[in-house]
């Protein structure tokens, strides 16, 4: 009988830590380590950024993946749950709306529930868009559940990062995953420029691969500094380029959503643990100096500070490829937007994700990597626009800042989306978008955008009829949000945060 040829298993090499290496290497253990060969290498030396401390509800589908038990995750980690994200001062000062995940009110086939509220509101009744949506309305009253005898809840998590990178490793060794502690002295390739052959540690150590993964931050070391990736710079329409961070003792009951104020150059973001309040102040360093900002932020936290004031730097763009010859670029290493609408972590698991489908088991990986550049490139473009449109759309003029702002040149795909919304109520989901219509109808509602016209559907019911049906629907979301018990007394029964290792 002939023999049959096993292939041998193909070595994946994670250049750093940090939550995203950690992600890559419990999805790639849990899914594929039968065929793999995964070890990475991260050094104590080098920190991590570690304020990417909000999620999006696909963080839920992927910890499926990896085998991740949700109590467990929330008690180590201290985390709580995000049902949005409050806008403060983005439109006018003083301005207040929330961008809940979740539908808002009741769609049908020929148009999204917002028309119908267009038609209420012309007609002098209706009220405020977001008393149609539960989870908005359980996020500003602070309940919050899950379970069999309460309503459904779109919701996502605020998390420590620092806990979460710890928590995804001990997933990633039990499932075979090696780590290696070092800093990485130099990066060998095949002849001048050719694939990454090995890293080359501080200690001598040479560490061997088939395929490599960037997880190395905003220094970029193996798809920029050594592949020479181009980056593609946004600052024209996200000029905000710095941000200080400092974590916080909690004063109040944590919130089931994140925080965004705006203030005269940029933002800044409160996001509730069990154990503290990450913050943070995002600013334009053209507009405010860095002591400026750490005096501002300092000046806004509320409770005593328990870390000191972190200065962070970044530019807002994509690399050109994030997935270059032999090499994979994940996280900050392959683009930031910036943490607006807390998108960094979902756009390192899509990318996990994309590579699990497109995992190159043999030498030639030329095709899946144009594909997975491709793919991340329409999604990650489409993430910029929905954050641009936070900043364009705003009728602040109270510093140069927000007067930059509002003149600057928009991408043209976002200027077709707001035309479409401003002059026909059209909001719409393209089939690689992560905003659903939901999003961008409550951002551009919220941040004061009424369309001229809508669709007439709401008028063939007439008046009455509407009327009754939006008090209903209203009504049904006052009564699921009454079933539902406090935030703080959930988080207590079901994930009480465990004192930090």
């Amino acid at each position: 009988m002939a023999s049959i040829d096993v292939p041998q298993r193909r070595r994946v090499v994670i250049a750093g830590g940090g939550t995203s290496g950690w992600l890559a290497a419990a999805a790639l253990a849990q899914q594929l380590g039968a065929l793999l060969d995964i070890t990475l290498v991260e050094s104590e030396e080098i920190g991590t950024i570690g304020v990417g401390e909000s999620t999006i509800p696909t963080a839920r589908a992927f910890h499926r993946l990896i085998g991740l038990d949700e109590q467990r995750f929330m008690s180590e980690t201290g985390a709580t749950f995000k049902l949005g994200i409050a806008f403060e001062n983005w439109a006018r000062d003083g301005d207040r709306y929330i961008h809940a995940f979740g539908e808002t009110g009741q769609s049908t086939w020929m148009g999204a529930f917002h028309h119908f509220w267009l038609q209420a509101r012309e007609q002098g009744f209706g009220g405020d868009f977001g008393a149609y949506c539960l989870e908005l309305q359980a996020a500003d009253a602070g309940r919050f559940a899950i379970g069999d005898k309460v309503p459904e809840l779109s919701y996502a998590y605020h998390l420590d990062a620092g806990r979460y990178a710890r928590h995804l490793r001990g997933i990633a060794e039990q499932a075979g995953a090696r780590r290696i502690e070092g800093m990485i002295e130099r990066v060998e390739q095949q002849g001048d420029g050719g694939d990454i052959t090995a890293l080359v540690l501080r200690s001598g150590q040479r560490v061997e691969g088939d395929l490599f993964l960037d997880c190395t931050g905003f220094r970029a070391l193996l798809i920029g500094q050594t592949l020479g990736s181009p980056f593609e710079d946004w600052g024209h329409w996200l000029p905000t380029d710095r941000a200080v961070a400092v974590q916080t003792r909690a004063v109040e009951p944590a919130r089931p959503y994140t925080r965004a104020i705006a203030h005269g150059a940029g933002w800044r973001w409160r996001i509730p643990l069990q154990h503290r309040v990450g913050n943070g102040l995002v600013y334009d360093s053209r507009h405010l100096s860095d002591d400026e900002a750490r005096d501002r932020l300092l000046g806004e936290v509320e409770g005593g500070t328990v870390t000191e004031p972190r200065l962070i730097r970044f530019r807002a763009g994509r690399r050109a490829e994030a997935w270059r010859g032999n090499c994979v670029a994940l996280g900050l290493a392959g683009g930031f937007v910036e943490p607006l609408e807390s998108t960094a972590i979902h756009l390192v698991m899509i990318a996990i994700t994309r590579l699990l489908q497109l995992f190159p088991f043999a030498g030639d990986c030329a095709a899946a990597a144009r594909r997975f550049n491709a793919q991340a490139a329409v999604e990650l473009d489409g993430i910029r626009d929905f954050i641009i449109l936070h900043y364009v759309l705003t009728e602040r003029d109270d510093t140069q800042f927000w007067r930059d702002m509002r003149a600057i040149e928009i991408p043209q795909s976002l200027r077709e989306r707001i035309a479409s919304f401003r002059d026909g109520a059209i909001a719409y989901q393209d089939g690689a978008d992560l905003f659903r219509v939901d999003s961008w109808a409550q951002v551009m509602i919220g941040q004061r955008l009424l369309p001229h016209q809508h669709h007439r559907m709401g008028e063939i019911m007439g008046a009455p009829r509407l009327r009754q049906v939006l008090a209903d629907m209203k009504a049904r979301v006052a009564q699921q949000v009454s079933l539902l018990p406090t935030h703080a007394a959930f988080l207590r029964d079901y994930c009480p945060a465990q004192e930090a290792g």
